[in-house]
């Protein structure tokens, strides 16, 4: 949905001036990539810096950057549960923003090795390279507050590909109460 978001931002029709394949698993998608089909292809990371260490393609640009700031990762709890329990809420979106001031304060060297055990399967120099490729592209914002803008963003995805049928007004879906907590 981002991709073709971005795509109509830029005055290509996704349903006319190109053909987008979206029968292959996406965790096959980049094998089908290097296997020779298609002559672009979506991916998140690692899938992205393998193709580039393999020599198969290259990343041309990122979704992230040029979508704007989409939430790709939110936290969804009732509001009973918050009533009932604030001090968890809490708790855990202090850690969160925790999380936060580590990759916004050390380098991408320095946060590939603590994230390294989590991704057993790839090696730490890979990873270097993707925390690195996200630094760059000031991936991570400073704080945790969902912000109205991207709310509004996501929304307006989510309409354009036919998935919303109704927005939800901001006020009444998102509360920043915590995360405003955990900046302090």
């Amino acid at each position: 949905m981002v991709f073709e978001y971005i795509l109509k931002k830029n005055n290509i029709d996704p349903a006319s001036d190109l053909e987008i394949d979206q029968s292959i698993d996406f965790g096959s998608t980049a094998a089908a990539f290097s296997g020779g089909q298609g002559d672009f292809t979506v991916e998140f990371e690692p899938h992205a810096t393998s193709l580039e260490a393999k020599g198969d393609g290259y990343v041309v640009a990122s979704l992230g950057e040029d979508s704007g700031y989409v939430p790709y990762t939110a936290f969804s709890a009732k509001k009973s549960y918050i009533e009932a329990h604030p001090d968890v809420i809490q708790s855990f979106t202090n850690a969160l923003q925790k999380g936060m001031d580590y990759v916004n304060s050390h380098t991408p060297e320095e946060i590939a090795e603590v994230i390294a055990p989590q991704f057993e399967e790839t090696p730490v120099e890979t990873i270097t390279t993707i925390v690195t490729r996200y630094y760059e592209q000031d991936t991570w914002k400073n704080n945790l507050v969902f912000e109205e803008d991207a709310f509004t963003l996501l929304q307006n995805i989510l309409e354009e590909a036919g998935e919303l049928p109704e927005r939800v007004p901001y006020e009444e879906l998102v509360n920043t109460e915590f995360a405003q907590k955990a900046i302090n």
